[in-house]
């Protein structure tokens, strides 16, 4: 079993990143799948939901100012090309926000089922001593006795192991009372030479790329594997110039069918409608054949027919037209 107790700090740098979700899905599968376990020391769970207001508005806002600051300049100086990718743009950013809370969110609900730590007399005893000896955390002029908790509450877990083939993880980003002082940021100050002594059982991971790159040491292609198939979720939502696209050409077939429920038997116009929208129901038909073969635009059944409308009310929910649509295309 993989044992993890990440920091808030990488949990809040892990849901900041656009590939959120490419990290958060495998560790969520193989954790219900019971093939890794988190540790969850009461500190993490409280410190990321005091976090989590704060760094959600600073994730969407940061997005929403870049964005108004380009719109304001291309309205100064940009042309019909320009009003173009505004218009992209804000298609594109509720999408961008949306995904940077959705990875807070399943990050709370996977601590929330972690395994909870709680330290006791032990634990604190032996931050206690650490304070006292000026040992990291300590060694820097600051309030570090959470820090040293976290370590503390590893080790105990480490130690109380009932399976010695178990695997354990402490990854964080918090470099300046964890990593080598002025060294390589990925190994442990040496003050905590005695919890990561065994290489076989005990991993220091520095940032998301060590987790990431622990988790492929440890689990292989398995977490590999699951990365990839989540791989699809970074790709950007489809340009608004396409879903306009789509748009006009179910209008069109739904107009274009709509227009033939009133037919005579042998395909003609209803005689019963004047002349004026005689014609201009067949100029519209013209100019949908011109674009589409005639035998495909009908539906082959029922089912067509209702996907074709469930298709296009999907589509005008999307970009905000719903209520705008006629009443027609939706029976």
């Amino acid at each position: 079993m993989l044992r993890l107790l990440i920091d808030t700090s990488v949990w809040l740098d892990i849901a900041r990143r656009r590939d959120g979700q490419q990290i958060i899905v495998p560790i969520r599968v193989l954790f219900f799948q019971k093939k890794l376990d988190l540790l969850v020391p009461s500190i993490i769970l409280k410190e990321f939901e005091r976090n989590r207001p704060r760094a959600e508005a600073a994730a969407t806002d940061s997005v929403r100012e870049r964005f108004r600051l380009l719109k304001q300049d291309l309205k100064e100086y940009g042309d019909s090309e320009a009003q173009e990718w505004i218009a992209e743009m804000a298609h594109q950013v509720p999408f961008v926000s949306a995904q940077a809370l959705q990875n807070f969110s399943e990050i709370s609900e996977l601590l929330s089922h972690g395994k909870r730590l709680e330290p006791g007399t032990k634990e604190h005893g032996a931050v206690i001593q650490r304070a006292l000896e000026k040992r990291a955390p300590f060694h820097l002029n600051k309030n570090s006795i959470a820090d040293a908790l976290l370590v503390e509450l590893f080790r105990t877990a480490l130690e109380e192991s009932a399976d010695s083939a178990d695997c354990y993880v402490f990854a964080t980003s918090n470099y300046q009372d964890f990593s080598v002082v002025n060294g390589d940021r990925r190994k442990p100050h040496p003050d905590f030479d005695a919890v990561f002594s065994d290489e076989e059982r005990t991993s220091y991971a520095y940032d998301v790329d060590g987790l990431l790159a622990v988790l492929a040491e440890k689990l292989g292609e398995e977490y590999e594997e699951l990365a990839e198939e989540v791989a699809f979720l970074d790709e950007p939502p489809r340009p608004l110039a396409e879903l306009l696209e789509l748009h006009q050409e179910l209008y069109d077939r739904i107009w274009y069918i709509h227009s033939r429920r009133s037919d005579t038997p042998d395909g003609q116009i209803n005689p019963k409608y004047d002349e004026g929208l005689r014609k201009s129901i067949g100029q519209g038909r013209a100019r949908i054949e011109s674009k589409h073969e005639a035998s495909s635009l009908l539906p082959a059944d029922d089912y067509e027919w209702g996907f074709l409308n469930g298709k296009m009310a999907i589509l005008e929910w999307i970009l905000g037209d719903e209520l705008n649509a006629p009443e027609w295309y939706r029976y």
